[in-house]
Formats: structure tokens, sequence, C-alpha cells
């Protein structure tokens, strides 16, 4: 089999997008932004009310690309080892072995993750950062590629457990998924009619259309895309500012700038181009960057959103020519 070339990946990725369409209607941007996390090698936190097809989102992908996939519904008795695997005492030899979790594999749909208590939550960490499970102080290292995308009901909704602002910025990116438009809607309810069925992919006729190769490539090439000193700079500039907001008792860390500047490199290599423009770092500043920082009270109770400030923030910014 033929190695994929820089133009083939993204044909291939690009071709993601027509394949989920078969099963979710709308969501556009949800979909563009987990395309830009595997690029990346980040991780997807999805943000959204119950019933919006954010489930059927991962499923989808994981449909369309030739990769393993697992899921795990958080739940509040759920434990860390039976996310991350454990030692099992096998009575025929007399020694323990290592029973793997479902957190060994490409794409993890962590589902509805904000559901479960912050011991279980933190037992992702280690996966999501150093990619590597340690189980009685043998480390073990995960599958490459490899995605969590976490589905989190609003934090307002009963029985939920805020995620912890060190995990919070473990993800590369926080989509958010809104109720779809009313002819989005329609249309999703007219497929119903027609005997589709979320739980039955195949019969929505979805198939692989990229595989661990073109990500590969894809990566290469991402990896090659320039950024000019202003642009970089650009970038600077955003998550300072939001340290010196009055709304925010948090600002964007360092590690929050990297990020955007993968994640607007990713998305200049998705739409055609070996270097990276201001209106590239515009269009991820929200995802990258929302869950970053940290309203004051004071300013959540007069309505202001991570989202406004980090808008009005870009609004007042110059931007380099």
């Amino acid at each position: 089999m033929s190695t994929p070339t820089a133009d083939s990946a993204r044909a291939s990725l690009e071709a993601l997008r027509t394949e989920i369409a078969k099963a979710v209607v709308g969501q556009d941007p949800a979909v563009t932004g987990l395309v830009v996390a595997l690029l990346c090698r980040g991780h997807v936190l999805l943000e959204g009310v119950p019933g919006v097809a954010k489930t059927l989102l991962v499923r989808s992908l994981s449909a369309a690309l030739d990769l393993g996939t697992k899921r795990v519904q958080f739940t509040p008795d759920l434990m860390p080892s039976d996310v991350t695997g454990s030692l099992v005492y096998d009575a025929r030899t007399a020694e323990f072995s290592f029973q793997p979790g479902p957190v060994f594999t490409n794409i993890l749909l962590a589902d509805e993750i904000n559901r479960t208590p912050p011991k279980t939550q933190a037992s992702l960490l280690e996966a999501m950062e150093e990619r590597q499970v340690t189980v009685d102080g043998t480390p073990r290292p995960l599958p490459e590629p490899f995605l969590v995308a976490a589905t989190q009901n609003p934090v307002e909704y009963e029985g939920t457990y805020p995620l912890p602002e060190a995990q919070l910025d473990r993800f590369l990116l926080k989509l958010t998924v809104p109720l779809p438009a009313r002819q989005d809607e329609i249309g999703i309810l007219t497929r119903h009619a027609e005997g589709f069925s979320p739980r039955d992919l195949d019969s929505a006729g979805l198939r692989p259309v990229a595989g661990a190769a073109d990500l590969e490539a894809a990566r290469a090439a991402v990896a090659k895309t320039s950024v000019s000193p202003d642009v970089a700079a650009y970038i600077v500039d955003i998550c300072r500012a939001t340290r010196e907001s009055p709304s925010l008792s948090l600002g964007v860390s360092p590690r929050g700038a990297t990020a955007l500047l993968s994640t607007a490199r990713a998305w200049a290599w998705l739409t055609g181009r070996d270097y990276v423009i201001p209106d590239d770092v515009k269009a991820l500043a929200l995802p990258t960057l929302r869950h970053r920082v940290q309203l004051r009270p004071e300013a959540e109770m007069e309505g202001v959103t991570s989202d406004s400030v980090i808008s009005a923030v870009l609004s007042h910014l110059p931007v380099p020519r």
C-alpha cells in the first residue's frame, strides 16, 4: 500500500465531513474541531445539553476512521481502574496479570465525563498528557494515534461534577454543540422517518475514509506550516490580554498560547495553505481558549461569559498585516 501524500491525506480528512454528515445533520464546526484535534494530537471536550448528538458525532467519527475505538459511560460509581485497567490474579499461574482498560484504544469516547467524581476524572490525566498508563509502578504506552473525545452536560445540570482546571487544560479544544437550527431539525426528523437509527451506523452507509497513515502524512505536513514572527506575536498578545482582563481571575497560560499556535497551523493546512494568517488564529481562538480562562464571580453574575471576554480581546487587539 502506497504512503499517502499531503494532498491525498487532506482529501481523505475532508471526506470525513461528508461521511459524518450521513449520520449527523449540521454541527460542522464540531466536526472540524475533531479533525483539528486529530492533526494536533490533542483531545476534545464536547459540551451541550442532552440530545444534541454529541455521542453520535464521536461514534460517526470513529466509523469514518479506520481506527480502534471504545466507549466509557461515566457514572458516579465508576472507578479509575474501570478506565485504565487493573492487575488480575490468575489462579492457574498464581501470578497477577494486567488486564487493559478501555483507554487502550485509538479513540476513547468518554461519555458524560462530568457525571463521575474527580478521582475517576483524574484517572485520564496521565493518559491524556503522557499517553501512557501506570499501574503498579509499571508504565504502559497507549496506542498511536490516541484521542480522548469527552462529552459533558452543562455544569448547572443536576448530578454533574465540574472538571478541575488541571484537567480542562489538558483538552486542546472545548467545542460547544448547540441545538440545531429549525431546518436542520426538520432534516433530523426526516431521516428518522425514513428509517435511520443512531444505534446502527452501518445502515446509514458510514464507511472508513481515512486511517492512521493519512493522519501521519497530514501531521507531517502541518508541522511544516510556517508561522511568521508577527502572527506568533499576535497569539502571545491575545493570551496576555486575557491575563489583564478585569472580568477574569485566570487568564490563558503559555500552554494555551502553544495550543492556539498548533490549532491555527492545522486549520491553515486544512484550508490549503502552508502558512498561518491572523484569520486562522481568530477562527480557532474561542474553542482553544474558552476553557483555559476563569471568570470572576461578579462578572459571571453580570452575565459575562468566557466567549464574550475572548471575543472582546480579539475585537480590540490590532491585527498584523
